[in-house]
């Protein structure tokens, strides 16, 4: 378990957020995953549809999410999920866009826009992270696209660094 109740202090990151309380995600968040994926895919215009979550390239960033090997934590605010960051690890022969290794988990994060600019994003990411470390994780991989300055400056912020190119996005890695 991954709940922000066992990440206190410097193991913790960033300052928690007025107004936002952490907790694992579970295998019943299935649908928020879901919702985040889009999100996180859409995060410049809608381009894509729920029904594109069905292909197998995206549908495994959120099908089958194990909380047993899996990793994530949701920011929940008076409003409900206000955002979620969570770790997959995926096979080699079903990789992700930001794929690494299968040892190394790859993340995906969204902030609903009423979360933006609060520190939501940065608190996850510096939660699961730390939760990582704790838990033996070697590192942690994620695909960003081009433009997306927002998050890439994010990841930069916490140590991920360009290690790879995939279309028009870089993947990134952080070593734990």
């Amino acid at each position: 378990m991954l709940c922000e109740d066992r990440l206190t202090g410097a193991e913790a990151g960033a300052a928690a957020p007025a107004g936002a309380l952490f907790r694992d995600v579970t295998a019943d968040d299935a649908a928020l995953l879901r919702h985040a994926t889009l999100a996180a895919m859409n995060w410049r215009t809608e381009t894509f549809s729920d029904a594109d979550l069905d292909r197998p390239d995206f549908a495994h960033y959120f099908t089958g999410y194990d909380p047993s090997r899996d990793g994530g934590l949701v920011a929940v605010d008076g409003e409900g999920p206000v955002g979620v960051a969570w770790v997959r690890f995926l096979p080699a022969d079903d990789p992700g866009y930001g794929f690494v290794s299968e040892d190394v988990p790859e993340l995906t994060m969204a902030v609903e826009p009423r979360g933006r600019g609060r520190g939501i994003g940065t608190a996850l990411l510096t939660r699961l992270l730390a939760a990582g470390r704790s838990a033996g994780w070697p590192g942690v991989s994620l695909s960003v696209e081009d433009g997306n300055t927002g998050a890439r400056i994010l990841y930069e912020r916490v140590g991920f660094r360009t290690v790879g190119r995939n279309g028009d996005s870089d993947t990134m890695l952080t070593r734990l």
